[in-house]
């Protein structure tokens, strides 16, 4: 059997009110809640969703975390790889000679058991220069896609002017994908939805219309995987909440001592090697590493003392939410409803570093959800823009400039485990002899795999 799978990001079940294609989708075969796993965010949950595993068995305790052997915190690493257990196309593929195609999934870089493979990988030139890029294997695949399509809207996937376009591109590739190569396993990932709920708010009239515009997208992908018979599967990966209340667990640290920057010349750096405790700082998930076991107890306390701040695990305590795992900080911290994690670690603005203000997933050490906003400090953004991007043109060094560090404008935010089902995650499937009441992200591999078997 044939079968696609649809993450649409931060969809939950009371979004299917606003998406009639989708809430059709689940209407003739069925819907159900999704149970997902802490911390809810992307590269967690998608690792459970291809493997089975909880974080504490896969091992990707966020979206980034603190690689203790190089000193170093990554965020949004692509390689395969990082991935323990054995993924979804793996298995169908020695199961049942499944071909699969991965578009812009995460973990989608040397996987195998993927024929298809399409992933955002930005190009970094010497001379300061990014550009759009995408990775692909076959290698030729994302030139095609771009020859036909168009360039990949990078710019559109994620900064302020993230929204509808990425969407529609991706959505666009898994149809050229579908019809030049029919896979049997098509899983894609549509990433517009987000955006809005944590700019505005789940429940904001803009956000709403996010959900409209993503179920106009849908029905070209379903009419063709009905076209070859193929069973149909459209989850979130967690739902968003309506967040507002940034904490600053890294800034409690430098203040009391436990965190150490370098003073460069572009400002000052988390050093993370020499700092006796500091946060890895994800949505509403904070992995607290603190490199004394002397001093567990006292930042345990502090930081629970921070207003926003729900609980506060130790090693023991993981095992609770299945994060107990070696990349895991001795301490993890969740946030209150309402509240989120904020990066932020420099204590002096005129001291914050140069990235601080542009679009920089990879230098932060965190997640920084204000680089869906440009700063309103700024009086005519829009020329600022143009002037920066005409010193790009003319091939000048340059600096998108342009984010705030006050991130109070964020609205919205995920993580946490939510009580109401209604404000989480949501798995619609085509096939309703395999209706369920409520589906863990735990379960989903194996539903795949029976809807996949001959």
């Amino acid at each position: 059997m044939k079968l696609l799978v649809v993450i649409a990001v931060g969809l939950r079940p009371k979004d299917l009110a606003h998406a009639p294609v989708l809430r059709g989708l689940g209407e003739h075969g069925f819907a159900a809640p999704l149970t997902t796993v802490f911390p809810a965010v992307t590269c967690s949950v998608q690792a459970t969703l291809l493997t089975g595993l909880p974080p504490s068995g896969h091992g990707i305790v966020g979206n980034g975390w603190y690689f203790r052997d190089l000193a170093q915190v990554m965020f949004w690493r692509q390689s395969n790889h990082l991935v323990a257990g054995e993924k979804l196309y793996e298995t169908a593929a020695t199961r049942f000679g499944t071909r699969t195609a991965k578009l812009f999934w995460w973990w989608n870089m040397y996987a195998p058991g993927v024929d298809y493979s399409v992933t955002p990988r930005p190009e970094y030139h010497a001379d300061g220069l990014k550009k759009p890029g995408l990775y692909s294997d076959p290698p030729d695949l994302q030139a095609e896609l771009q020859r036909d399509l168009g360039p990949f809207p990078l710019f559109d996937f994620w900064g302020p002017r993230a929204g509808i376009a990425s969407t529609r591109w991706i959505a666009r590739s898994a149809l050229e994908v579908i019809r030049r190569h029919d896979p049997d396993l098509c899983l894609v990932y549509l990433p517009h939805l987000d955006y809005d709920h944590q700019r505005f708010g789940p429940d904001d009239a803009r956000s709403v219309q996010a959900v409209r515009d993503l179920d106009a997208e849908m029905p070209p992908l379903i009419a063709a995987a009905r076209e070859r018979n193929a069973h149909v599967i459209v989850l979130s990966e967690y739902g968003i909440e309506h967040a507002d209340r940034p904490i600053f667990p890294n800034r409690l640290l430098h203040e009391r001592g436990l965190l150490r920057v370098q003073a460069t010349g572009h400002g000052e750096l988390l050093d993370a090697g020499a700092s006796r405790a500091f946060a890895v700082v994800d949505h509403q998930c904070a992995h607290v590493y603190v490199a004394r076991p002397a001093d567990l107890a006292s930042v345990r306390e502090l930081i629970a003392a921070l207003p926003g701040v729900e609980r506060v695990l130790d090693r023991a305590q993981q095992k609770e939410l299945g994060i107990d795992h070696e990349r895991s900080g001795e301490l993890v911290a969740i946030a209150a409803p309402g509240h989120w994690f904020a990066y932020h670690y420099w204590l002096d603005e005129a001291r914050r570093p140069d990235f601080a203000t542009t679009v920089d997933i990879h230098r932060k050490p965190g997640y920084d959800p204000a680089e869906l906003f440009v700063d309103p400090a700024i009086r005519f953004p829009t020329l600022r823009v143009a002037k920066t991007l005409a010193r790009k043109v003319l091939g000048f060094r340059y600096l998108m400039n342009v984010i705030p560090t006050d991130p109070s404008q964020v609205k919205g935010s995920h993580g946490r485990l939510y009580d109401d089902p209604e404000l989480g995650p949501v798995l619609l499937c085509s096939a309703r002899d395999h209706a369920r009441d409520r589906i863990a992200a735990t379960e989903v591999r194996d539903l795949c795999l029976r809807l996949l078997a001959p």
